[in-house]
């Protein structure tokens, strides 16, 4: 049967494009020197390597200065060093009741060190969005930061984060977005958007591999690093954003970022994004039809990412996973997505959910052939029930 349908883009992209494959291979064989530690020709060549990449990203979000864009090794450290460097002294934090567990538990982590440290989680309104209204009537003197996902892993709402943003910056509150399923397959300009702060992973929307990440820090925001030492300075404060990198980085993942990036630059994220919604537009009209399925968070394609969730009544979320990988080589996410409090919100927890995420070059095709497999496990289901 081949590889078989890969629909589990959220958590991973696969495949990747050309360019990436071709680019990683390139920077192990031909490149392999030390970024930023050496003069010679292969340090400086590796030091390009990242550059350019940084420089990809920059464009990719519009950021004025690459220096203020960050690699990590993915979008939980990204999450990490911003939380971590931003609350230290503790404060209020605005977020929301669905945030990924990146968020949850590292918030919950500060608290437990802070004291006074407070938490207010919004819940959605009944479009599974949260209301920018909602957001400024809680922010106080002493609050510190708003974080909200761009959009749910669960739900896939897309927030309007630029309203939330215009709101903290009238309120003078920093705002940090999670762009874990946004970036690269959604247009963000952070300065248009009033974001300070933005994680992101390399290996969804991006198209890098897997072991990278993005941390957007903005101009005039100093944060503590997460990790101290790693490199040669003698200087105790370093410039961005090396003062942030601690260590050799992932030169090879970095360079195929920048070229999974570029081929985004290239190909046009409006493009990239017409396409994932058409796809996303077939399954929630198919599933619609399907007796015994639940979709979960909008039905407009256009207010979504590129991924839903569904419950079928009469089986477990796990067991049509394996249904789908054993008998139809269709291969997706099942469970609750390290994001429970989105599960609870939604009645899905503790089984938690079937997520179908396409991405950019998954096709109509396929779609159709997964609405036929979800549609007959959904008739075996019913006639089990009767």
């Amino acid at each position: 049967m081949g590889r078989g349908m890969y629909f589990d883009n959220a958590a991973t992209s696969f495949p990747k494009p050309e360019p990436v494959y071709q680019r990683i291979d390139h920077v192990l064989r031909r490149v392999g020197g030390n970024p930023g530690r050496a003069s010679h020709a292969l340090a400086m060549e590796a030091a390009r390597a990242v550059f350019n990449a940084r420089e990809a990203v920059a464009e990719l979000l519009a950021v004025p200065d690459s220096s203020r864009v960050v690699f990590t090794k993915n979008t939980t450290e990204a999450i990490n060093l911003a939380l971590k460097g931003v609350l230290r002294r503790g404060g209020h934090v605005i977020t929301s009741a669905f945030e990924h567990n990146s968020i949850i538990k590292t918030l919950e982590a500060i608290s437990r060190l802070t004291p006074g440290m407070e938490i207010t989680r919004l819940k959605p309104n009944d479009e599974w969005i949260i209301d920018p209204r909602a957001v400024e009537a809680v922010i106080r003197k002493d609050t510190a930061l708003v974080v909200i996902t761009h959009a749910s892993n669960v739900f896939g709402t897309i927030q309007p984060v630029s309203e939330i943003g215009a709101s903290c910056r009238r309120q003078g509150v920093l705002f940090m977005i999670d762009a874990a399923q946004t970036a690269g397959a959604y247009p963000i300009d952070v300065k248009a958007m009033s974001v300070d702060l933005l994680a992101t992973a390399g290996h969804k929307s991006l198209f890098g591999p897997q072991g990278t990440g993005v941390l957007y820090v903005a101009a005039g925001m100093e944060i503590d690093p997460l990790i101290n030492g790693g490199t040669g300075e003698l200087d105790i404060v370093l410039p961005m954003p090396e003062r942030l990198e601690s260590g050799t980085l992932n030169t090879p993942g970095i360079a195929g970022l920048g070229a999974g990036v570029r081929f985004i630059l290239d190909e046009g994220i409006e493009k990239i994004r017409s396409h994932e919604t058409t796809l996303i537009a077939s399954i929630t009209n198919g599933l619609a039809g399907i007796k015994g399925v639940r979709i979960i968070g909008p039905t407009d394609a256009s207010k979504r990412a590129s991924l839903v969730s569904f419950t079928i009544n009469g089986v477990l979320a796990d067991e049509v996973g394996r249904r789908l990988n054993d008998e139809f080589s269709i291969m997706l996410r099942t469970g609750t997505h390290c994001a429970f409090e989105a599960h609870k919100l939604c009645g899905t927890w503790p089984d938690g959910a079937i997520r179908v995420s396409p991405g950019y070059f998954n096709t109509v095709g396929e779609i159709e052939r997964f609405l036929e497999a979800i549609s007959t496990i959904a008739r075996n289901a019913a006639g089990r029930s009767r």
